[in-house]
């Protein structure tokens, strides 16, 4: 009798159900053992933001499988409440301690697969261990917010980190009455994600919804009440009072187990694995949060603790622990939230990313909107592209704001994948109707921009370079070319700013000085562009407009 191939899965959330389900369908004869330290399989822990707030009501609605499905359609052995203790390598083994009975027992394995995710980075500070201290990675977490939160036992909280789980739950907590700080290292939100410029016009909104950001600060302690409650939040420069305290620092590999069994990790705390998702022994097989993965624009690795990558990486898993030879090519960092009313999303190298990795980079910052603006309902958009300027080939891209941004960063991550230059994006024969789009998608407007930055005929500044040169008190004319009724309804309050609307700028050119610098300005750049080429044409030799304009402009306006 032929042996039964003999697969042991440790971990059940995302990447471990995937790989084992998957390696039935490849061999229905295998034995396949799942073992989960917590009570289900397939826990859905990105939503945990929406469970918490209660848009998504019930623990059960996060249980994508029950235990049943696993059991009895793919003929599994899972073992819940069950901590994996030690690998035995030698002898193919894995050493398991029961959380119920308090037992430890051995299991042996043909093939292993490590899908142990990740734990939550907590900030080495003694007063951590106060009450009112949370981190959010599990169902048991969110249960404990939500029972602190009603009935409500607190009205103000602490969110430590500005990342996407940082920002969903100042949603959260903002929908269940809290007055909500967000506290971040760095000098913007998402820092890891999107660059400066936009990031500021999503902090923009956050303050709008009442968010109060304190950016560029560390967290330096905790100090709680005689009854071991946390009430402040001490950073280096203030003190805030607080109830409730969310640890939002993203997470690391949980590696403890692949590392005590001497299994190699890799600069960025991930497991190393090859293209078929192998780690240093053959016959152990690893995915999701706990590894590395290689960034397909940069090549070099990354870490990738997003659900979409897990399956992804457990399909691959699942093939080839049942003889199979499938790869994985690595990732682009594709990621989107929901940031109030507001959607945010991201693909391959921010500008930050790509100058750090080495290349020399020409951007474009577009503001439009989502489907053709005479169509009622139409809502703004605002997308930065990245392109290597030496070849024009893509590199990344961000698109943010109340509008669409889905279909646009998936139009991008496609396009990344295959290599796409800037001349493609322009040229992408994509889905046109009033109600979805405009005849000119704001893709292909970002993509024409950075041409007509390559061919020479368009110079533009940065929303963040115009504003430094307005502090500093430069000399130079910051030219509004938008209509006196737009003036009036929203302007930039600054000695240099002048109104000069496009329609009367050919007549009065003489009136604009040729020997100081002229930067333009109208609404969404279109205006300022053409007033750029106008003022070329007519003999001025130092003008550029803004990028974006004033729809990209993420400071105090006037009007």
């Amino acid at each position: 009798m032929e042996k039964r191939n003999n697969i042991v899965v440790i971990g059940g959330t995302a990447c471990g159900p995937k790989a084992a389900a998957r390696a039935r369908r490849c061999d229905p004869q295998a034995q396949i053992t799942v073992v989960e330290q917590g009570e289900d399989l397939s826990t859905a822990t990105c939503g945990l933001p929406y469970y918490v707030s209660g848009v998504i009501d019930s623990q059960s609605d996060l249980v994508a499988r029950r235990h049943d499905f696993f059991r009895g359609v793919m003929n599994m052995q899972v073992l819940t409440r069950t901590k994996a203790v030690a690998i035995d390598r030698k002898a193919h083994k894995v050493e398991i301690f029961s959380l119920e009975t308090n037992r430890v027992s051995d299991i042996g394995y043909d093939k292993l697969i490590l899908a142990t995710g990740g734990i939550p980075v907590v900030p080495d500070l003694e007063e951590r261990h106060l009450q009112g201290v949370f981190t959010l990675t599990k169902v048991k977490d969110a249960n404990a917010l939500r029972n602190l939160l009603s009935p409500p036992e607190s009205r103000k909280a602490v969110i430590i980190g500005a990342g996407l789980i940082g920002l969903e739950m100042a949603e959260a907590f903002t929908s269940q009455g809290l007055e909500v700080t967000v506290v971040e290292a760095l000098d913007w939100v998402l820092p890891t994600l999107l660059d400066s410029e936009v990031a500021a016009y999503i902090e923009k909104h956050l303050r709008r919804k009442g968010i109060n950001l304190l950016l560029g600060q560390h967290v330096i302690g905790f100090e709680g009440d005689k009854n071991g409650w946390v009430r402040k939040v001490i950073t280096e420069d203030t003190e805030v009072e607080t109830s409730l305290v969310l640890l939002a620092l993203g997470t690391r590999p949980n590696t403890s187990l692949a590392q005590n069994a001497e299994l190699t990790l890799g600069s960025t705390g991930g497991i190393v694995v090859n293209q078929y998702l192998q780690t240093s022994d053959p016959d152990i097989y690893a995915g999701g949060d706990c590894v590395e993965n290689v960034n397909r624009i940069s090549q070099q690795k990354m870490l990738a603790p997003l659900g979409s990558t897990a399956n992804k990486h457990g399909r691959v898993i699942g093939t080839n622990v049942t003889g199979g030879c499938e790869t994985f090519a690595g990732v682009l960092g594709t990621a989107i939230a929901k940031v109030f009313d507001y959607n945010v999303a991201r693909v391959g190298l921010s500008e930050l990313q790509a100058r750090e990795a080495g290349y020399d980079v020409v951007t474009s910052l577009v503001p439009s909107y989502d489907h053709a603006i005479y169509y009622p309902n139409g809502k703004e958009i605002l997308v930065k592209l990245v392109a290597e300027k030496s070849n024009n080939r893509l590199l990344g891209g961000q698109v943010v704001g109340p509008g669409e941004t889905a279909k646009r960063i998936d139009v991008l991550a496609t396009a990344l994948t295959f290599g796409a230059v800037v001349d493609d994006l322009a040229n992408l024969d994509l889905a046109y109707a009033p109600p979805y789009s405009s005849a000119m998608d704001p893709l292909h407007n970002a993509a024409n921009v950075i041409r007509n930055k390559q061919s020479g005929y368009a110079k533009a500044l940065t929303p963040m370079e115009v504003k430094n040169k307005l502090e500093n008190g430069e000399d130079f004319v910051f030219l509004d070319v938008r209509s006196p009724g737009e003036w009036e309804t929203c302007r930039i309050e600054a000695t240099q700013v002048r109104l000069l609307p496009l329609r009367e700028l050919r007549a009065k050119l003489d009136e604009l000085p040729k020997d100081r610098e002229i930067v333009t300005f109208c609404q969404t750049s279109v205006r300022a562009y053409q007033a750029q080429r106008i003022l070329n044409g007519a003999g001025f030799e130092s003008i550029e407009f803004m990028d974006g304009s004033i729809a990209a402009w993420p400071y105090e306006t006037s009007g």
